[in-house]
């Protein structure tokens, strides 16, 4: 028997090398669970200066605020909300995403009566797991018109300028959900893939942010923010991957960019699907399977920015609980031939949670990844410029704002996926992302976690954390059968 079938004969949980590169939420979750299971050797390397990924909670007004995921979705079959279920870290959301007001670029505000029966409309035609959808080819911008103006028609007469123009804020609400640039690019029968947690789908993290959530799976000490609990002396911060040989003799070698070179018995690639799909040609040595890179290329990844600006005071009046944006022809047709094209795209401003002197606004798609490259001072000016163009009060100048920009950071390139009509036509799924590289041996070398690699919760928490778990499983899977061979 050669020295190398020796000694990967000899590996065992306690010697065993596991480096996980990314420690977001899909990486951390990996990390605690594998120690869980009697693992020694695990490292985490992670691109940024801190730890959560697309979890980033900041102190900002009263207390904090989330920059990347926000909510819990749903409570039934979600690890995230059993976790902290007991732990009186959750609500529910104000209703401010139902009851905002509807305001006209020429400044009208929609009575509420006609604001109400459009939402009603349009929510309807949210397709969770319609049957309707199981034989439509077409895409989610395609059925969510055609259920509109079929449910419009049974109403009494709404004036159907009015009716266009909330369809339009409605696509633009729903693009962010899916995170799409627009619903004409969203598979409808992929969006059956998508599985919704029964119970509340907006959970708020009351004053503590999401962040909370990752200090509970690391074991953090409450009283020190900067613990890393069980995690301590595991993560490599500012340790961005530049290769990962995963077929070199009997480990795999990652380089990093500060020329620092670690090997491992087994890697778990957490990054973004954006970071993939931007460098996996040069990341991965040698290249990766046919399938795999049609899954990177197939699966779509968008853009969602936020906006939060701090007023010394609620800066909206008692009965206007938030509002969108619905855009007149005539007026749409001039902004779009100037500077502030982008705001077209910048569909709705709400309260944040415990939070009323914070107004929060949303941005998708290609609008928002132009967005992210001007200037702070740029960005305010083109929201108060909107405030002014929509509002038929006088909004006071906030005393600073904050904005995302998840599209142009190196280590992201983007917010969360989607199934898209592109991913039907390659016929690939999360199923070819999440297969594990093996050796000859079976013994998995390279592992793949992360929101992007989940079948059915894709673009969440809980779906991210879920895929940690599972590529932790799939290790001590591995390691307990070798045990019960010898």
């Amino acid at each position: 028997m050669s020295a190398t079938s020796l000694r990967l004969l000899s590996k065992t949980k306690q010697n065993a090398r596991i480096v996980i590169i990314g420690a977001g939420s899909a990486g951390i979750a990996a990390g605690t669970r594998l120690l869980e299971q009697g693992f020694k050797n695990v490292l985490l390397l992670e691109a940024e200066d801190r730890i959560g990924g697309r979890i980033h909670t900041i102190p900002f007004g009263d207390n904090v605020v989330d920059l990347g995921g926000q909510w819990c979705h749903g409570e039934k079959g979600n690890v995230v909300y059993e976790t902290v279920k007991d732990l009186d870290l959750l609500e529910a959301t104000e209703d401010h995403y139902e009851t905002f007001k509807c305001v006209r670029s020429n400044k009208e505000v929609l009575p509420d009566h006609i604001a109400d029966q459009l939402k009603d409309i349009a929510f309807k035609s949210i397709p969770d797991r319609q049957t309707e959808l199981l034989d439509f080819t077409g895409t989610l911008g395609d059925y969510c018109n055609q259920k509109f103006w079929k449910e419009l028609a049974k109403l009494p007469p709404i004036d159907l300028t009015i009716a266009k123009e909330f369809l339009e804020i409605f696509h633009k609400f729903e693009a962010s959900v899916e995170a799409a640039d627009h619903l004409y690019e969203v598979s409808a029968k992929g969006h059956l893939d998508y599985w919704l947690c029964e119970g509340e789908l907006l959970l708020n993290w009351r004053d503590k942010g999401y962040k909370s959530f990752l200090r509970l799976l690391m074991k953090a000490r409450e009283d020190h923010p900067e613990d890393l609990g069980v995690l301590k002396g595991r993560v490599l911060l500012n340790r961005r991957v530049s290769q990962i040989n995963w077929l070199a003799e009997d480990e795999v070698i990652i380089s990093c960019c500060n020329g620092q070179v670690i090997t491992a018995d087994h890697v778990i690639c957490t990054v973004s699907l954006g970071v993939l799909k931007e460098q996996h040609k040069q990341l991965f040595m040698p290249g990766l399977p046919l399938a795999k890179v049609r899954a990177i290329e197939g699966l779509k990844l968008g853009t969602v920015d936020k906006f939060f600006l701090e007023f010394e005071h609620p800066p909206l009046p008692s009965d206007w609980p938030a509002f969108n944006c619905l855009w007149l022809r005539e007026d749409l047709d001039e902004l779009r031939a100037s500077e502030l094209f982008w705001l077209e795209s910048v569909f709705g401003f709400y309260p944040v949670s415990k939070q009323p002197r914070i107004l929060q606004g949303w941005i998708i798609g290609p609008h928002a990844r132009h967005m992210e490259t001007l200037t702070e001072e740029k960005v305010l000016e083109g929201l108060l410029w909107l405030f002014r163009k929509f509002l038929p009060f006088e909004m006071p100048h906030p005393k600073r704002m904050l904005r995302t920009q998840w599209h142009a950071n190196q280590n992201f390139r983007g917010s969360y996926t989607f199934r898209s009509t592109y991913t039907d036509e390659l016929r690939t799924g999360a199923w070819d992302l999440e297969a594990p590289l093996l050796d000859v041996g079976g013994r998995p070398r390279l592992q793949f976690a992360g929101e992007s690699s989940h079948k059915h919760y894709y673009s969440t928490v809980h779906g991210a954390v879920e895929t940690g778990f599972r590529e932790a499983n799939r290790l001590n899977t591995y390691y307990r059968s070798r045990t019960a061979q010898l």
